[in-house]
């Protein structure tokens, strides 16, 4: 095998879409951090508290910070990244075509690769896991691949509208008891959650498997499956119209951005009405729909801002930083997790359930701190970063090439 048939090499790599993947990744963290420092159904109601404490606390600095994250990151970022990854799919599989290999060979090939190492992440390290619902997702998308962009975009919309539509009627025909269960947990399910990861690796397990398991089964074919993959086929077409990559008018990219303005208005009247009626369980299916519709036009916004950036400062230090990090992007993915888990789990500092929302974003902050200094960094002696140079070596069935030229 030649050079030529195997990974693209950095320099035709396209800086604007690692800028956004890096972006979207470091964004993540601001809402995962919700799922590593405290009980799995704060992430779904913010007001869940044992003690008389809400988890992460809810007043003053701490309900600003809440709100902060809600408006303009919770479903947002990761929004983005699955659009990325969509476009991705389309990506490598013309690029793989053009080398005259069987794209959809090595497609399959690296998504099972994908799916394999999710496993192990959504098993051994986190149930939050996103990688086996985007390798899944993924062996289906790619039966789509030759729908023009049209197509794709309208099969996004079917996708889309599932969700809402089903919790929609939920909301009217049976009402809050549909989640109630989620929404309003019982103190001593919340305490035992607590306990299980302050303890070790091993007593883990009792939570981690049970809820890595309801993600990948119930939670992705009632939700998952139509929502990532929605906004996926929406990525890919995109990509065909030339916006991810950073082809069209700056005019079109200021009018996403002008999009994300009102997508954030659209979320703050969702927090106005879930206050408004007191966080009740029947509330909440509308209020979650406020976001889904919201998080859309503000990954846009974000889709229109970092673009213009990049191609006006392709060598900037913010394009150049997002942009390593983005190419870094699986093992960074991994990175926030053993690092996380590592502060927040009993098998490190054991702070699970302990740390007030404020201070969880300084711990952010520090994790963002060492990825971008690893990245710049890694990249300066290598060409990939040692997840994605596994997961190449893998997908192409041969060593790859990992120091950068001399």
């Amino acid at each position: 095998m030649t050079r030529d048939s195997g990974p693209t090499p950095p320099s035709e790599r396209i800086v604007s879409l690692d800028a956004l993947r890096g972006f979207a990744l470091l964004g993540i963290l601001l809402i995962n951090v919700w799922v590593f420092a405290m009980p799995e159904d704060a992430l779904l109601n913010p007001t869940v508290y044992a003690d008389g404490v809400a988890y992460g606390e809810f007043t003053g600095a701490n309900y600003w910070t809440w709100f902060a994250g809600h408006v303009f990151a919770q479903s947002k970022l990761i929004t983005l990244f699955s659009a990325l990854f969509g476009a991705g799919i389309l990506l490598f599989v013309e690029s793989k075509a053009e080398k005259g290999q069987n794209a959809v060979r090595l497609h399959y090939r690296r998504t099972a690769v994908l799916i394999a190492i999710g496993l192990l992440h959504a098993y051994l390290l986190w149930y939050g896991d996103i990688l086996v619902a985007y390798g899944v997702t993924a062996l289906f998308l790619i039966t789509l691949r030759d729908l023009e962009a049209k197509q794709l975009a309208a099969l996004a919309g079917l996708f889309l509208l599932f969700v809402p539509a089903s919790e929609l009627f939920a909301a009217v025909s049976i009402g809050g008891d549909a989640i109630a269960a989620q929404w309003a947990p019982s103190e001593a399910a919340l305490r035992q959650e607590v306990a299980t990861y302050r303890s070790g690796w091993l007593e883990q397990m009792d939570h981690r498997v049970s809820a890595s398991f309801q993600r990948q089964t119930s939670g992705f074919i009632g939700f998952s499956f139509w929502r990532i993959g929605g906004v996926m086929l929406l990525g890919m077409a995109l990509y065909r119209w030339g916006v991810l990559t950073g082809e069209r008018s700056a005019r079109l990219y200021k009018r996403l951005v002008a999009g994300g303005v009102v997508g954030v208005a659209i979320v703050v009247a969702g927090v106005v009405y879930i206050e408004a009626n007191d966080w009740s369980a029947g509330a909440a299916l509308y209020w979650r729909q406020f976001n889904y519709v919201g998080s859309l036009l503000v990954a846009g916004g974000y889709l229109g801002a970092v673009t213009l950036y990049a191609k006006r400062r392709p060598d900037g230090p913010m394009t150049r930083t997002f942009a390593a990090v983005g190419r870094t992007a699986f093992t960074n993915y991994l990175l926030q997790t053993v690092l996380a888990t590592s502060i927040f789990y009993g098998h490190g500092l054991g702070l699970f359930g302990s740390v007030t929302r404020v201070e969880q974003y300084g711990i952010v902050l520090a994790i963002w701190v060492v990825q971008v200094a690893l990245s710049v960094l890694w990249l300066e002696y290598y060409r990939f970063g040692p997840v994605e140079w596994l997961w190449r070596t893998l997908t192409y069935g041969e060593r790859q090439p990992l120091r950068n030229p001399d």
